[in-house]
Order: structure tokens, then sequence, then C-alpha cells
């Protein structure tokens, strides 16, 4: 009798998982180190709240969502490990540029550079990774990829503030975290396969022609389900990552501590709360009753419902003690919810449209993360420090406002489940009349 190639089948999809966990951990790190480092660069520059929002956040998103769409588009009808291989290698580069950089007018260009780059990261990614695990599976393969979040905000907190200290200098925590990340992209061209499109569904790549993305844009609008789980991952990526970006800043104000404590403090937070949440949930979503998409929706509610209230008192109190313990409440949700709900939304979009769907899934979040939620803190924060007479104050009168958006997420995933069962029998009617 000949052994059965399962195992081997098996361990090859989670490796594929495993490698492209790590592509998202240093994506996530290469954004995290600027929050770390955002006072030190705005004092050298010279700028105010909104304008070093402006220079870091503002500049990537912009360039990531206009490349984005297209490298989208390629992605659905091309080979998609060579797209993240080479994504990685570009942003990874340009990281490691940005600790060279002498001027604002460098910086900004380096930047575009990164936000060019990491445009090809995720949505071929998630994309893979649909297609190495029937729809069963995908909530619990996507949710251990997202533990490359929790590991990619602790390297951007703690490792890159530790490095600053070390170093005496915000730019060697650029090189550090760049240079790894280009050998990491050669890594993926050489040891990752490209899976067959669609391969669990009724539709494969042989059988069905690419989305346009007007299409694409039209079925999720239309898809209800798919329109409120996707405004549910936007809105929480302007409450839970848009507080994230200012908080580094906010404790070194507020409370006086060094980058180095601040990133220490934070990292600690973010790798044994947002892992131990990641895991737990997958596990959660391992259970054979947790196969059922709304039960799903509930709970990501639930726990956004309730972290919503000490994300507004981690930022009303003037305790460091207070501040610290309500973040470890908080960070969990604004971890966990990643796997789940890009399974939701890639379970609700035919293997045509999945790459695309999930650049404009990535394009809402980022405008709501990296453009709306750093600029309106910015802006805000600048108008109130001269009324209130201190940056650390307007910051957090600014944050506060930024914490009651936790309700407005929890809305999206508990109306989303009305019509789950519908879309769920229309999205198998597309790949099946394709």
């Amino acid at each position: 009798m000949m052994p059965s190639p399962a195992p081997r089948l098996d361990s090859a999809r989670w490796y594929v998982v495993l490698v492209l966990g790590l592509v998202y951990a240093v994506n996530i790190a290469d954004r995290y180190v600027v929050a770390t480092v955002l006072e030190p660069i705005r004092k050298e520059f010279g700028l105010s709240d909104s304008g070093v929002a402006w220079l870091t956040g503002v500049t990537l998103a912009f360039f990531y969502i206009s490349v984005g769409l297209p490298i989208a588009k390629l992605a659905d009808r091309s080979n998609r490990r060579n797209i993240v291989a080479a994504a990685m290698i570009l942003w990874s580069a340009m990281t490691a540029l940005l600790g060279f950089t002498q001027n604002y007018w460098q910086f900004l260009l380096a930047r575009i550079g990164v936000g060019v780059g990491e445009a090809g990261g995720t949505p071929p990614s998630t994309s893979i990774i649909a297609d190495n695990f029937p729809r069963g599976r995908r909530a619990y393969a996507l949710t251990v990829y997202a533990l490359g979040l929790p590991l990619g905000a602790w390297m951007g907190s703690s490792l890159a503030g530790a490095i600053v200290e070390y170093f005496h200098s915000w730019r060697a925590a650029f090189i550090a975290l760049g240079v790894p990340g280009v050998v990491f992209g050669v890594l993926i061209l050489l040891t990752v396969r490209e899976p067959v499109r669609g391969r669990f569904e009724l539709v494969t790549e042989d059988s069905a022609p690419t989305a346009t993305f007007t299409e694409t844009c039209r079925y999720m609008w239309s898809t209800r389900s798919a329109w409120h789980i996707n405004a549910a991952g936007t809105v929480i990526c302007l409450w839970g990552w848009g507080l994230l970006w200012w908080t580094q800043t906010y404790l070194e104000r507020e409370y006086g501590l060094s980058t180095a404590q601040a990133g220490a403090r934070l990292g600690t937070i973010y790798f044994w709360a947002g892992s131990g949440a990641t895991i737990a949930t997958g596990l959660i979503l391992a259970m054979p009753q947790m196969q059922d998409a709304k039960r799903v929706a509930w709970l990501l509610s639930g726990l956004v419902l309730l972290s919503t209230i000490p994300s507004f008192i981690a930022y009303y109190t003037h305790s460091l003690t207070i501040a610290t313990a309500m973040l470890w409440l908080v960070v969990p949700t604004a971890y966990l919810y990643v796997g789940p709900t890009m399974a939701l939304l890639l379970n609700f979009l035919p293997p045509t449209m999945r790459a695309q769907g999930m650049a404009i899934s990535l394009l809402t979040a980022n405008v709501a993360n990296l453009i709306i939620a750093p600029t309106a803190v910015g802006w805000i924060s600048d108008t109130l420090a001269g009324p209130l007479g201190s940056n650390a104050e307007s910051l957090r009168y600014a944050l506060m406002a930024l914490s009651l958006t936790g309700f407005w997420a929890a809305y999206h995933y508990w109306t989303a489940v009305r019509t789950f069962a519908a879309d769920d029998a229309r999205v198998q009617m597309v790949g099946a009349a394709a």
C-alpha cells in the first residue's frame, strides 16, 4: 500500500501560510516603525502633527491605492507568488533607503517607494491562501496568517525602539528592518508554489475569465454581506489602527517616556495580547460549530462593541497604569479581526474577483488607517494645541474622539448577517454560471 500524500500536502499548505504570514509581519513592521519614530521625525523636520501625518501616512496610502488595484488585477490573472516576492523586495529596499534620507523630500520619495511595494503584498497573499484551503478552513488559515500582525507590530515597536536607543538614531531602525526583507523576498521565489486558482470552487482559472475592476466593484456593492463586512473592516482600521498610529507619540508626550520605553511597552502589548487573541481566535474558529459564518460575524461584533469602552478610557485617564491596562484590553480586538474578516469577505467573492476584491478592501482600509485617521487626529491636535496649551492634551482629546468609532464597526458586523444565506447562494451561482 502506498502512503497517503495527504499529510505532505497539508504540511505544504501550512508552509505557504507560514511564509506568507512572515511576509505580512515584515509589512506590518515597516509600518509600525514609522509610528515608533514619529516624534523624532517630526522634530528633526520641524513638522506639525498634521504635517508629519501627511509625510508618513498619506503619501504611502496615496501610492498604495494608485498601484494597488492594477497589481490586484494582474494578480487575478497571473502568477501571484512572483508578485508577492517582487513587491516584498521593493518595499524592503525602500524601507532600508529611508534610513539614509537626510531631508523631507528624500524621505517623501522613499516613502512613496514603500507604498508602491506594499501594494503587491496582501491581496495576492490572501488569494494564494484561499486557493490552498476549502471554504470551511479559510477563516482558520487566514487567522494563522494574521499572526504576522502582532509579530510585525512587536518588531516595529519594541525591536525598533531598542535599535533607536542603541544607535541613538531613528534611521538605524529602518535599515535594520528593511535589509532582511530583501533576502526573504528571494526565499519566496525559491520555495513557494503558485496554486491552481479556484481549486475548491465550482469555477477554476481555466473555466472563467478574470472579472474587470468595475465588475468587482459592482458585485461587492450589490452583495450586501460583502459590503458590510468590508465596511466593518474599514472602520476597525479607522478605530484600532488609527489609535495605535498615534499612541507611541501620545505616551511620549503625556507621560514623558523615551522612544525606547514607549516602544517596549507597546511592543509587549502588541505581541502578547495580539498573538494570544489571534491564537485563541484560530482555536475558536477551528471548532465545528464556528463553521457557520453568522457566528463568526456575531463574535466579531460583540468583541468590537465591548472593546470600544476601554479604548476611550485609555486616553481619558491621566494614569499610565490605567492607560496601559486599557490598551491590554483594546489591542487584542484590533488584531484578531483580521483573519476572520478576510475569510468572510473572500467567501462572498468568486475566485476571479478575490485579489481585486481584497485590494478594494485594503484600499478603503488604508484610506481610513493612513489618510483619514492620522490627518484627522493631527488636525484636531494642532487645532486644540493653542486653546489647551499642550500638545499632549490636544492629542488626548483627538484620540478620545476617534475611539468612539468602534461602535460603528460593531454595527456593520451585526448587520451583515442578515443577508449571509442569500449572498452565499449568489456567489455559488456566479461561480457555476462562469
